[in-house]
């Protein structure tokens, strides 16, 4: 693999479809006039996220709900061209609508993923996925996740395991429901997204993408904060808590091998000193 440009992008969408697909539109027009072969859009960038993560969520009658073998999917890829482009959208398969994010190019699909741990109220409106997996793609093997996700270790440990030399995380990431700070910059939830994000990055020594919505949207206030990690954990790239693209350029296959050469954490894992971690003894505290 040769180095890489790829960008992350925080911005506002909303429910109006054809106004979401313009903004993409701009963004993806924008990304290739900079060089960009790999753009991370946020989760629920077609059609928006939930007005509300509170227990009545239930009366949000939520995103339109798109196949991935549908025509939305289909007017995304003829968008990308030779980009790879990742974007989050409400998925239907049957009666069962599930929080999604696809990665495409002009040629189709490239993989896609259902949100697997859903935060507070979204339960109401989403199915939950059941696994992660990577996939190859012609900038690499890339693995994906969904906001809420990227708190859970093992989310990422999965991918990593799975060949992922690039994790993607596309969110919805709201500024905190209680005690919030008036400077969204200085928000407590704000800094677990950044947190997150360097952790993930460096506990598996992958190049990190991480997208997110911004703006408002219904009671959420988004943090923003779209970003390239490298495998050590530095941020090569930030938007801050504003709407921008995030763009770095990286050798992936160079920026892995130098970030393994010493301590590679996958290769001195010790799998018979931990315990089945799906099968832990013990409560969990509420």
């Amino acid at each position: 693999m040769s180095t890489v440009r790829m960008a992350a992008v925080a911005a506002e969408f909303g429910r109006d479809l054809e106004e979401d697909f313009t903004i993409v539109e701009r963004l993806i027009k924008q990304a290739q006039a900079e060089g960009v072969r790999l753009l991370a859009l946020p989760e629920a960038c077609l059609g928006g996220y939930l007005l509300s993560l509170d227990d009545d969520a239930e009366h949000d009658e939520g995103p339109p709900a798109l196949a991935l073998d549908g025509p939305e999917i289909r007017r995304l890829t003829a968008l990308a061209g030779d980009m790879v482009v990742i974007a989050g959208y409400c998925e239907a398969e049957g009666t069962r609508r599930y929080n999604s994010v696809v990665c495409v190019n002009g040629d189709g699909v490239l993989g896609n993923h259902r949100k697997v741990h859903q935060p507070l109220g979204e339960d109401a409106s989403y199915s939950s996925g059941d696994r992660f997996h990577a996939f190859d793609t012609p900038l690499g093997r890339l693995g994906m996740m969904i906001c809420y996700d990227k708190a859970f270790p093992e989310s990422a440990r999965a991918l990593a395991l799975d060949g992922a030399e690039i994790g993607v995380c596309v969110s919805a990431w709201p500024g905190s429901r209680t005690g919030a700070s008036p400077d969204l910059a200085q928000d407590r939830w704000k800094r677990r997204f950044d947190l997150f994000d360097r952790a993930r990055a460096l506990e598996n020594q992958i190049v990190w993408l991480s997208a997110n919505q911004s703006g408002t949207f219904g009671t959420l206030r988004f943090v923003a904060s779209a970003k390239v990690v490298d495998p050590g954990g530095d941020i090569l790239a930030d938007t801050g808590v504003g709407a921008g693209v995030a763009i770095a350029e990286i050798d992936v296959t160079r920026a892995l091998e130098t970030a393994r050469r010493a301590m590679g954490h996958l290769r001195d894992r010790r799998p018979d000193a931990y315990p089945p971690l799906s099968h832990a003894a013990g409560a969990v505290p509420a």
